[in-house]
């Protein structure tokens, strides 16, 4: 067995993909084999009990966000990494994504991998990039649950209601009144996912901005506004239902018309491990398949 200076690892995972136990499987079996200590969610360790995985005897359990290490590995899709960033808030861990399916923008070590990936931990082979996160509150007071999104902050139209009206200030100036579906405000880490198919920029990461889409708008002159992640980003929504739905990171909260919602950059961000030779636009392509022939 090889001999490892000791590192701590908090794992989360998707405890929906039971057809992905064999890869679950050589990630805690690598972990295992380098003398990891390992700290595992509670559901994410009842989920791997019931499925016989072996190779947590020595793993200690922890709920909610009492733990502590030196890396959190997220074990799903980019939306289990976003689940992880929430309970690792402002704990500043670096967050591994090991992918269990297709490979993501967030989630981009195939469990093949994990080995040389957990060698360039242990030899410090590796760089964090910091990922900025859009904090929200609700007339001047925080958001319920976790109020930061990694990706983006969606206002939309709740189930077949009419559009709605989002009225936005940015830095105390008027901007626009958006007649829309929804408008989603997005951080370069989200500009792939919801704000891409509605229309906005890619963005990439490190770029010190956020954007501004509409869903679906009333006017076909609304055009995706790019703002300093410095901005304070305020909104007003009339609905015809007296109601619409905040989404932080896809997690959706009913407001009541009239709720002024305040977004601006967090005052810590979110720290994701990448390898060496890891390449954002080599990701970007293959994801979007651009240079396909598709004739």
């Amino acid at each position: 067995m090889m001999e490892h200076r000791k590192l701590k690892f908090a794992i989360f995972g998707n405890s929906y993909q039971m057809k992905k136990s064999a890869a679950i499987q050589q990630v805690l079996t690598m972990l295992s084999v380098f003398g990891a200590e390992l700290y595992v969610d509670k559901d994410y360790y009842g989920f791997l009990c019931d499925h016989h995985l072996h190779d947590l005897d020595t793993a200690k359990v922890f709920e909610g966000d009492d733990f502590d290490a030196d890396f959190v590995i997220s074990m799903g899709g980019d939306g289990t990494f976003l689940k992880a960033a929430s309970r690792v808030r402002e704990k500043q861990i670096p967050i591994l994504g090991v992918n269990m399916g297709r490979l993501g923008f967030l989630a981009d070590v195939c469990p093949e991998d994990i080995g040389r990936c957990l060698d360039a931990l242990y030899h410090d082979d590796f760089s964090v990039e910091s990922r900025a996160l859009i904090e929200v509150t609700t007339n001047g007071e925080a958001f319920e649950g976790f109020n930061c999104a990694l990706n983006d902050v969606a206002i939309l139209k709740r189930d077949t209601a009419a559009m709605i009206s989002i009225k936005a200030h940015v830095n105390g100036q008027y901007l626009n009144t958006y007649q829309a579906d929804g408008l989603v405000i997005s951080t370069p880490t989200g500009s792939t996912a919801y704000s891409l198919s509605n229309g906005g920029p890619i963005i990439v990461p490190g770029t010190k901005v956020f954007s501004m889409t509409a869903v679906a708008p009333h006017s076909l002159n609304v055009r995706p506004i790019v703002l300093a992640d410095s901005s304070v980003i305020e909104l007003e929504v009339e609905s015809r239902s007296h109601n619409f739905l905040v989404a932080i990171d896809g997690r959706s909260e009913k407001c009541k018309e009239g709720t002024r919602l305040t977004l601006s950059r967090a005052p810590y961000d979110v720290q994701v491990v990448k390898r060496p030779g890891h390449r954002y636009f080599d990701a970007l392509r293959e994801k979007m398949m651009w240079g396909a022939d598709t004739r």
